[in-house]
């Protein structure tokens, strides 16, 4: 059996974080998703559980993170390539996010980022690896 991983993030409006994530590429899995949480697909085995502020807290007995002043985590996506890396943030960009950083071109890595609706920090990458699996310095 596959380990799989559910990222927990809180949102403000359950309704417009499914809409923006939509609208970047993502599809939702119905059966676990109701109007406290909604399950989004990012892989067959990696999902992000977008859960509204006062369900998430439930699970917790910290204060959220305030995304306006912390991080309290950065969310890493590998890509296939470099188009496919533009393409996610341009869309996430068109939908409302806002830029985590300049893009960065190194000479086996490309990547971007961007803060979602939340302030939640998502980086994408394409990493361009020797077929022996090192990396060159």
């Amino acid at each position: 059996m596959a380990t799989k991983i559910f990222v927990n993030l809180p949102v403000r409006d359950l309704n417009r974080s499914v809409e923006f994530f939509t609208g970047v590429g993502f599809r939702f899995d119905p059966r676990f998703s109701d109007e406290k949480a909604a399950c989004m697909i990012i892989s067959e085995n990696i999902f992000a559980m977008l859960l509204v502020d006062s369900f998430f807290t439930t699970f917790t007995p910290k204060e959220l993170a305030d995304t306006a002043k912390t991080t309290e985590v950065i969310v890493a996506l590998s890509a296939d390539s470099r188009e496919q890396v533009d393409t996610l943030v341009d869309r996430a960009m068109a939908g409302g996010a806002t830029p985590a950083g300049e893009p960065h071109d190194e000479s086996f890595m490309y990547y971007r980022s961007f803060f979602d609706l939340d302030g939640h920090h998502w980086e994408v990458n394409y990493m361009e690896l020797p077929e022996d699996g090192q990396t060159t310095e």
